[in-house]
């Protein structure tokens, strides 16, 4: 999909604001409803806006444990890795999931309670997963920044009509 700068505009502001009514977004971005809603409509179908959510502050929601898991599998094929990630998707302790390059295959974010309750996810759960081979985990200590939003200064700046 060849993004434009009304996009741009509309995941801008969606981004900042995603409880924002059609008829204020068309407004910040300069449209009509009806073309803004088209315009939304087709980035959702695309797959570009994949979903609208709330932002949560962890500590205040009970989650103030965050873990940063390195996990490597015992065997590098297809299988294995298959097995690990489909298992990772149903843990909804694991926020994210990632398959990287370096010491480990997976880097996984783990949000938690606190130390007892990563104690018991890490001996109950992570080390029972399949093809789990060695684990390292990395505790945040504080966090600097986090943020949902994503950059888009990559996107054209000027119209194409």
């Amino acid at each position: 999909m060849n993004l434009d700068n009304l996009d741009r505009r509309i995941l801008d502001a969606l981004q900042r604001n995603a409880k924002l009514s059609n008829v204020q977004l068309a407004e910040e971005v300069g449209l009509s409803p009806s073309p803004c809603l088209r315009r939304v409509r087709l980035l959702e179908e695309a797959g570009v806006i994949r979903g609208y959510h709330a932002q949560l502050d962890r500590s205040k929601a009970g989650l103030g444990l965050t873990v940063f898991v390195g996990v490597k599998v015992e065997r590098h094929h297809d299988e294995s890795a298959n097995a690990f990630r489909a298992a990772v998707i149903d843990l909804p302790e694991v926020i994210s999931c990632h398959v990287v390059s370096g010491e480990s295959d997976f880097l996984l974010q783990v949000v938690l309670p606190d130390l007892a309750s990563y104690e018991d996810f890490l001996f109950s759960t992570l080390l029972k997963l399949p093809a789990v081979s060695d684990i390292r985990s990395n505790f945040a200590i504080s966090t600097v920044k986090s943020q949902t939003a994503v950059p888009l200064d990559h996107l054209p700046q000027r119209s194409l009509g």
